[in-house]
């Protein structure tokens, strides 16, 4: 018996209804923490591990080139994953729960922002880096799901799924990244909208 027409169909109901539970609230927070460090020329650091790495890295591609190719004062996006090198030689060196902790020490300015990813809210590493950036009075922004796990608790704005489905929470935090795009499109009046 063939089930793939039903298996689809269940996933893209708990996709709807869980994109009706995102709390509005949350996102506004973050586009609200977003547009403060651009608009006072912070940099907006991102991480995350595995699928999260490449939303943070999305994320820092539709920024650095997708909004900054219509803007003159650009915006600061730096994704704490993308360089291997220095990501395999600090776990290597050092340990792999220190692989954003350590780029970010002694650069973080008033206005920076620091983004941490984490599907269960518990990545070691992802934590460091925000527990770090907390101490040296920088904004925390994460983004979670399932339980929210120590992420939800440390971070100053929250984006939360709440579903234990690492594939739908990916999803939801990538929706974000272009919901967050389209609003600073709009706001800007910059082309590549489609609302």
């Amino acid at each position: 018996m063939d089930n793939k027409a039903q298996y689809i169909q269940d996933y893209l109901a708990l996709e709807k209804k869980t994109l009706e539970a995102l709390s509005q609230k949350e996102i506004h927070d973050v586009v609200d923490a977003a547009l403060d460090a651009y608009e006072h020329e912070g940099t907006i650091y991102i991480c995350g591990n595995g699928g999260s790495a490449a939303t943070a890295s999305h994320a820092a591609n539709d920024f650095n080139k997708g909004i900054s190719e219509y803007v003159d004062k650009k915006w600061h996006f730096y994704c704490l994953n993308d360089n291997v090198a220095t990501l395999m030689s600090i776990a290597n060196d050092i340990s792999y729960e220190e692989v954003f902790r350590f780029q970010l020490r002694n650069k973080l300015k008033p206005h920076d922002l620091v983004i941490g990813i984490s599907g269960s809210g518990n990545s070691a590493n992802v934590v460091n880096a925000l527990r770090y950036a907390k101490e040296q009075g920088v904004k925390t922004v994460g983004w979670t799901g399932y339980s929210g796990g120590k992420v939800k608790e440390l971070a100053d704005v929250v984006f939360y799924v709440p579903l234990d489905n690492m594939q739908v929470v990916e999803d939801m935090h990538m929706v974000l990244v272009h919901l967050l795009m389209n609003v600073v499109q709009r706001l800007y009046k910059l082309p590549g909208h489609q609302c």
